[in-house]
C-alpha cells in the first residue's frame, strides 16, 4: 500500500498520478510478488492461465460454430447467466483468492469513497478472471449478432456485461467482507467443494434430462426470464436487435446499464459503512452474567448421559458444529449420501441397495478420530491410563457419532425406498445398512489406534500433514476393505434369500443387520481400546505433527 501512500500525501503538491494509474500498478505489483514467492505458485498461475486460455477458445469457437442455430439465443443467454452467477458466489467462497478483495485494507487511508471505487473497478478489470469474462461474453454476442443493429448493441453489451460482472463480485464482496474475514466466512469457505460437488450433480443431473428430450427447447422460457436479468439481459439486448425488436434491445441493454450503477452505488455505500462503523473486534466484552449464562450447560448438556460418556459426546457434537474442517467433513458426507442415492432414483437407474453409501459415507466420520483433536488431544491423553478408559473414550466417540448416523440413514433408506416405490425392500435394505455402519465403526476404532494422522489448521484445504499421506490412505482404504469383509456374511445371507425365493423372509435382514452391526461395533471398540491405551504415547506425537 506504499504506492497508495504516496499517493495521497502528494496530492498537495498537484503532481500526484491518478489514484486509478497507481492502483492498477498496485494490482500488478501484488501480482508479481505473489508469483515470485514459490516457484509451485508461478507453475500454478501459469497453468491456470493456460487452462483458462484453452477453456475460453474452445467456447469461442463453440459460440461461432452455434451461430445461425435456432438454440443460439438459448444457450448464449443462459451461459451468461451462469457466468453472472459464478462472480456472485465466488468471493464467498474464495475470500482469499485475491489480496485486493479486501477493502478494509484501505480504511485508514484518506481517499475518497467515489474515486476510490473507480480505481478499485479499474484494477478488478485486471487478471485472468476478467479477461475470460470478456471472451466468453464475446462469444456469447458474436453467436446472436445478426445485421448492423445487432453489431452496434454487442459492442456496446460486451464491455457492460463484462464490467458488471465484476462489479457484481466486487459489491458482494465488500457487502460481506466483515463475514468473509471472521470464523464464519471461514468455514463458508471451507464448504465451497460441497458446493461445486452439488453443483455437479444438479448439472448433470439437466444434461441428461436434456439428453432425453433431445433439443433446447426445453430451456426456452428459462432463457427468456434470464434475457430479463442483468448482466444476461446485455447478450438478450443483442438477440432482440438481430430479431428487429429495437425497443426491447435498448429497454435491456439500459436495464442492464442501470444495475451497473446500482451495483457501484452499493459498493460505495458498503466502503463507506466499512471506513466509519466498528466492527465486532472494536465492541466491549458482554458483562460477566453473560458469559455465565453461555458458559451454563444447555439443552444439549441435559440430554445427554452423565458422566465421562456424556462429556465426550457432547465436546465431539460441539466439535461437529465449531470446527470448520470437521464441519465441513461432516456436512460433504451427508449431502453426499443424500444426493448419490437420490439422484440415482430420479434418474430411474437407482437401487434402494445405494441408500448403503449414506452409511459408508458417514462411517468414514470414525476414522482418525484422535487425528481430529490435533494438538488438542494431549488434554484427553491424560484422561486415559487404562485399557477402560480408552473404551469409555472410544465408546462415547462412537454414540455421538450414531446419533447423527443412525436417523439419517434410516432417512435416506425411506426416501429412496419411497422414490422408488420399493417399500418391500426397505426392511433388508435398511438392514445392510446398519451392518455397514457398525462395520465401519469397528474399522475405524481399530484404524484411529493403529494409525493415526495429524490434520493440519494452517491450511483449508489439506487434511494430511506432509509425510502422511501414506498413512491416511491406508487407514481408509484398509479401514473401508475390512467393513466390506466383515458384511460379507450378511450380504450372502440377503442374496441366498432373494435367489431361493425365500422372499418372506426378507423382512429378518433388518433385525438381524442391526443386531449384527451392534455386536461388530462393540468388538470393533474393544479391540481398539487395548491398543489404544499401550500406543498413546505414539498416537499423540503422530496427531500433533501439524
Amino acid at each position: 500500500m506504499s504506492a497508495v501512500t504516496h499517493t495521497t500525501t502528494s496530492a498537495g503538491a498537484g503532481s500526484a498520478p491518478s489514484l486509478t494509474a497507481v492502483f492498477v500498478r498496485l494490482k500488478l505489483a501484488l501480482l508479481r510478488n505473489g508469483l515470485r514467492q514459490s516457484g509451485g505458485r508461478t507453475t500454478a498461475y501459469i497453468a491456470s492461465a493456460v487452462f483458462g486460455a484453452f477453456f475460453a477458445a474452445v467456447m469461442v469457437l463453440a459460440f461461432v460454430l452455434l451461430r445461425g442455430s435456432a438454440d443460439a439465443d438459448t444457450v448464449a443467454i443462459l451461459l451468461t447467466g451462469a457466468l453472472a452467477l459464478s462472480w456472485t458466489v465466488m468471493p464467498l467462497f474464495i475470500p482469499s483468492g485475491d489480496e485486493t478483495l479486501d477493502p478494509s485494507r484501505l480504511v485508514m487511508l484518506p481517499l475518497r469513497p467515489q474515486p476510490l471505487v473507480r480505481a478499485l473497478l479499474v484494477a478488478s478489470l485486471v487478471g485472468i478472471g476478467p479477461f475470460l469474462t470478456l471472451l466468453l461474453t464475446f462469444g456469447a454476442a458474436l453467436s446472436v449478432a445478426h445485421g448492423a443493429a445487432a453489431t452496434v448493441v454487442a459492442v456496446l453489451a460486451v464491455p457492460l456485461v463484462t464490467v458488471t460482472c465484476v462489479a457484481l463480485s466486487r459489491a458482494v464482496a465488500a457487502a460481506n467482507i466483515r463475514l468473509l474475514t471472521s470464523r464464519k466466512g471461514r468455514d463458508l469457505a471451507l464448504l465451497s467443494g460441497l458446493v461445486i460437488a452439488v453443483g455437479i450433480q444438479f448439472v448433470n443431473f439437466g444434461v441428461q434430462r436434456l439428453n432425453q428430450a433431445g433439443s433446447l427447447s426445453s430451456l426456452e422460457p428459462a432463457a427468456t426470464v434470464v434475457g430479463w436479468l442483468p448482466p444476461a439481459a446485455g447478450i438478450g439486448a443483442v438477440d432482440a436487435a438481430s430479431k428487429g425488436d429495437h425497443l426491447v434491445a435498448a429497454v435491456r441493454l439500459l436495464l442492464t446499464a442501470a444495475t451497473l450503477a446500482a451495483l457501484v452505488y452499493w459498493w460505495r455505500r458498503s466502503l463507506v459503512r466499512l471506513m466509519v462503523e466498528p466492527d465486532g473486534s472494536t465492541i466491549g466484552a458482554a458483562p460477566d452474567s453473560g458469559r455465565e449464562k453461555a458458559a451454563g450447560s444447555g439443552l444439549l448438556g441435559r440430554l445427554l448421559p452423565e458422566g465421562r460418556t456424556g462429556a465426550v459426546m457432547e465436546r465431539s457434537l460441539r466439535y461437529i458444529w465449531r470446527d470448520p474442517k470437521t464441519k465441513a467433513a461432516w456436512v460433504t458426507s451427508l449431502a453426499i449420501g443424500l444426493i448419490v442415492p437420490l439422484f440415482n432414483a430420479f434418474q430411474g437407474s437407482g437401487s434402494i441397495y445405494f441408500a448403503c453409501f449414506a452409511s459408508g459415507m458417514l462411517g468414514i466420520q470414525m476414522y482418525n478420530q484422535f487425528g481430529q483433536d490435533t494438538s488438542a488431544f494431549w488434554m484427553v491423553a491424560q484422561t486415559i491410563s487404562t485399557s477402560a478408559d480408552a473404551y469409555a473414550e472410544l465408546r462415547a466417540r462412537a454414540l455421538a457419532l450414531l446419533t447423527i448416523t443412525l436417523p439419517f440413514t434410516t432417512l435416506v433408506t425411506a426416501v429412496t425406498a419411497g422414490v422408488l416405490g420399493q417399500w418391500s425392500q426397505f426392511p433388508e435394505a435398511l438392514g445392510l445398512a446398519f451392518a455397514l455402519l457398525g462395520a465401519m465403526l469397528a474399522s475405524g476404532a481399530v484404524a484411529s489406534a493403529s494409525l493415526p494422522y495429524s490434520i493440519p489448521q494452517d491450511s483449508g484445504y489439506k487434511n494430511v500433514v506432509p509425510g502422511q499421506g501414506g498413512l491416511a490412505w491406508m487407514s481408509i482404504l484398509g479401514g473401508m476393505v475390512a467393513a466390506t469383509v466383515l458384511c460379507a456374511p450378511l450380504i450372502a445371507a440377503t442374496i441366498y434369500l432373494h435367489v431361493s425365493d425365500q422372499g418372506s423372509l426378507l423382512w429378518l435382514v433388518l433385525p438381524v443387520g442391526a443386531l449384527y452391526g451392534a455386536l461388530l461395533a462393540w468388538a470393533g471398540l474393544k479391540a481398539a481400546a487395548p491398543r489404544t491405551a499401550r500406543r498413546l504415547p505414539e498416537i499423540l506425537a503422530a496427531v500433533s505433527k501439524g
